[in-house]
């Protein structure tokens, strides 16, 4: 009598709404542990076939529909893939090679690792951009052999045995039938190309490292932690491969007085009390030099005023602004001139003393800000 089968989801211990990468984790997990050659229970070989059909139909989203909707009787004409590349390194996983197999390509050019550098650039830099030069060890082609793996005046010949192709077909038979997978040529080992020996000195990876100049271009207004990417400029490939990326990690020196908002630059200025009173023309500093800035009689601490035009550049063109935070300085010291000076002023003003109203200084500056 023909037993039931079991529920698919059942068998891999997954939901109805699992996604296929948790199908396909479920998966591994269980033939692993009921790999016949690893589970030595009676029931295991029944359990691992049971387990790859169950993966058979809802690693195939068209099956898995049919699944879905009609049961066993939708997809009972379900066969176990004969090339199962999952299968396969399961198996790798379990057992190691499998008696030499590799991966097909393995000896084939690859490409090149992405090289990751930092990047320290000043606030002016930064804010500018333009072109820096750094040094940096990176995989070059091998000065011996160009880059080709193989001896000096070596003469390569199509391997006899793949055709150039790099990989032949093996058939490897289990209980659960021929499983037919594409493998490295054991003669060239992938390279299509026969020849004796590999070049002394980069022992056939066609590549060695060496120190060298790259000139980077700093777009304006990069900011502090950005990552710029740069393609072709990483490391080169094995056996002739391209080139992989450089990705640039910027980081930006903190300046003495400025500091950085969006596109606007902010720093602080500290006048003296007369100044904020009458009124004054004074010079600041800018990230191109000096600016003439008008300070309105009257001036508050905290008053922000603001130089057009003196900011950080915008990528798609004009800059930001210059906004200075205005500091009254109160002298701790007065010479006597000084202070009978200010004992007269304080006569004709009004002493009386009033509490700050809700907000104060960090709150204006705020509402400026954003108005």
């Amino acid at each position: 009598m023909r037993h039931a089968k079991r529920d698919y989801y059942e068998i891999l211990g997954v939901p109805r709404n699992a996604s296929q990468e948790e199908i396909k984790r479920a998966f591994r997990r269980l033939a692993r542990q009921y790999h016949p050659d690893v589970n030595k229970s009676p029931d295991a070989e029944e359990k691992f076939k049971e387990i790859n059909e169950a993966y058979a139909v809802l690693s195939d989203p068209e099956k898995r529909a049919r699944y879905d909707r009609f049961g066993h009787a939708g997809v009972d004409d379900v066969q176990i893939p004969q090339d199962w590349a999952d299968l396969f390194q399961i198996f790798a996983d379990l057992f190691g090679d499998l008696g030499g197999w590799e991966r097909a390509g393995s000896r084939r050019p690859t490409r090149g690792r992405t090289l990751n550098v930092t990047l320290t650039l000043s606030f002016e830099e930064a804010a500018f951009g333009g072109t820096k030069e750094i040094h940096v060890e990176r995989y070059e082609p091998c000065s011996t052999c160009h880059g080709t793996g193989l001896p000096p005046g070596a003469r390569p010949q199509v391997c006899r045995t793949c055709g150039g192709r790099g990989v032949v077909r093996q058939a490897h038979h289990t209980w659960l039938g021929t499983l037919v997978q594409e493998v490295v040529c054991p003669t060239c080992r992938g390279q299509g190309v026969e020849v004796s020996g590999v070049c002394p000195a980069c022992r056939g990876s066609g590549r060695e490292l060496r120190q060298v100049a790259l000139h980077i271009p700093i777009p304006p207004g990069v900011e502090d932690g950005t990552r710029l990417v740069i393609r072709g400029e990483g490391h080169v490939g094995e056996r002739g491969g391209p080139r992989g990326d450089l990705a640039v990690h910027i980081r930006v020196r903190p300046h003495p007085y400025f500091h950085r908002q969006g596109d606007d630059v902010l720093m602080e200025l500290k006048i003296n009390v007369a100044q904020a009173a009458l009124g004054a023309e004074v010079e600041v500093p800018t990230l191109e030099g000096t600016a003439r800035l008008s300070i309105p009689p009257g001036t508050q601490p905290g008053q922000v005023l603001r130089i057009k035009g003196q900011g950080i550049p915008r990528p798609k063109g004009g800059r930001g602004d210059q906004l200075v935070i205005i500091q009254v300085e109160i002298p701790k010291r007065l010479s006597a001139e000084q202070r009978r000076l200010f004992e007269e002023l304080a006569r004709t003003l009004n002493t009386q003393v009033q509490p700050q109203t809700k907000g104060g200084l960090f709150e204006r500056l705020r509402e400026w800000l954003s108005g």
